[in-house]
């Protein structure tokens, strides 16, 4: 039983052993269809230990081995019974990890000792190699020397998996959070953030800002508003003051109104109609005080962003994959979307690359009607796409205005910066997002 997995990365042995020893990169390899999520990394690959917390207040804990530990070359993992949650009862799990040099790539291979078979493991390490081999070609493409980011919302899904990235390739991420601070965080104060909060910070992300998920009420709208216009403007002041290189702020492509048709948006196109549109105009124009101060200013316009983790795909992964899916209110809508790992390459890009300013529409080069993400996901999952799904399911959940600005906004948007400027999307397509997000590769 187990798993034996092997495949060649385009780096060599070193750099692939390094990637390893960051911080961030068990949480980069974390397949997202996976329950869990990452509660402790181990601080060495010789004899660290690290920690997953699994549903049910369940904790997997994996110890390094020393005996399998070779700089550079190899290391072993193994779960540790005693401390992990006896509901897992008896499971082994014993991992080596082998780099083995092959002119200037690497020939990686992981084997697996446990009861559990291939057959159940292998999309879990096709995942893994796919997931290093991409983060490192990105790395590599980027080149960048390493820098001290500030974030907001670090927390959060995008957050999250943007931290992972960055401190993988080398970066230090100072977390700003609203909580009593721990090692690598600093309390920040949305409404009068300290005026050393930025001491010693390159570039900053803000990702921060209410969930626009839920019902459209008076108090859900103030959330939303209040969470983004005020903090923002400070944060950017504050960039300034600080001397940052660059500021890069989250946007929405709801800034093109709840529905323009199949009219083709870029970033040159006018801002449309509604709350949500309304909310990232003044949104955006927060940032103006960063610009206007002489720091790079980027705006990431942000399409559905696919992760089972979170946002739509959390929602339809469940249902499709029960056989309940299919179109909603016909289905003739445009769905602007875009990978998670692509959403987290634009931010990195945004960074480093000069070219980087004004407003950049962070979605796929194929924007997708509704009828046809879901005959997508469907296929994907393996299931039919037949039962259509009236408005009346996301009026109830999401009130009148939630339904048409979130569930059944109609937006049709390219990535014409991103384009212009050569960038290379990991999945362009919705088939190889909704594939390598959920497993099911070809």
């Amino acid at each position: 039983m187990g798993i034996q997995h092997w495949s060649t990365i385009d780096a060599s042995p070193d750099e692939v052993f390094a990637w390893h020893e960051r911080p961030g990169a068990l949480q980069r390899l974390m397949p997202p269809w996976m329950p869990g999520s990452v509660r402790r990394e181990a601080t060495s690959l010789e004899d660290g230990r690290a920690e997953l917390a699994l549903p049910g207040g369940q904790v997997w804990v994996a110890q390094h081995d020393p005996a399998g530990f070779e700089p550079g070359r190899a290391f072993v993992d193994e779960r540790v019974p005693g401390l992990s949650s006896a509901a897992l009862g008896p499971l082994r799990w014993r991992h080596e990890h082998r780099l083995e040099p092959q002119g200037g790539a690497t020939v990686m291979r992981d084997r697996v000792d446990t009861q559990v078979g291939s057959r159940l493991l292998r999309p879990m390490f096709v995942y893994r190699h796919r997931q290093l081999a991409d983060d490192l070609a990105r790395h590599h493409e980027l080149a960048a020397a390493p820098m001290t980011i500030a974030m907001t919302g670090a927390s959060g899904l995008i957050g999250t998996a943007l931290a992972a990235f960055l401190t993988t390739g080398g970066h230090e991420v100072v977390r700003l959070v609203r909580h009593e601070p721990a090692p690598g965080e600093r309390r920040w104060d949305p409404d009068a953030p300290a005026a050393d909060l930025l001491d010693g910070v390159d570039a900053v992300v803000h990702l921060a800002g209410a969930s626009i998920f839920g019902r459209f009420g008076d108090e859900h709208r103030e959330r939303i508003r209040d969470s983004r216009i005020g903090p923002t403007r400070r944060l950017a002041e504050l960039a300034v003051a600080s001397g940052v290189r660059a500021f890069i702020s989250a946007s929405a492509i709801g800034i093109y109104g709840d529905d323009r048709g199949d009219e083709v948006l870029s970033e040159a196109s006018d801002p449309g109609d509604g709350f949500l549109a309304d909310v990232t105009v003044d949104w955006e124009a927060d940032t103006a005080a960063a610009s206007e101060g002489g720091v790079r200013t980027a705006l990431i316009r942000t399409g559905l962003v696919q992760t089972p983790r979170g946002g739509v795909l959390q929602v339809l992964r469940p249902l499709y994959a029960a056989g309940l899916g299919g179109p909603l209110a016909g289905g003739r809508h445009w769905q602007s979307w875009v990978d998670l790992d692509d959403l987290v390459d634009i931010y990195a890009r945004a960074l480093v690359d000069e070219r980087m300013s004004g407003a950049i529409n962070a979605v796929a080069p194929e924007p997708v009607r509704q009828r046809d993400y879901a005959a997508t996901l469907a296929a994907v999952l393996h299931r039919p796409a037949l039962l259509p799904t009236p408005a009346l399911g996301p009026r109830v959940l999401l009130g009148e205005q939630g339904m048409r600005e979130l569930a059944l906004a109609n937006q049709r948007v390219v990535p014409s910066r991103l384009a212009e400027l050569g960038h290379r999307f990991r999945r362009p397509t919705l088939e190889d997002a909704l594939r390598h997000q959920l497993g099911r590769f070809a």
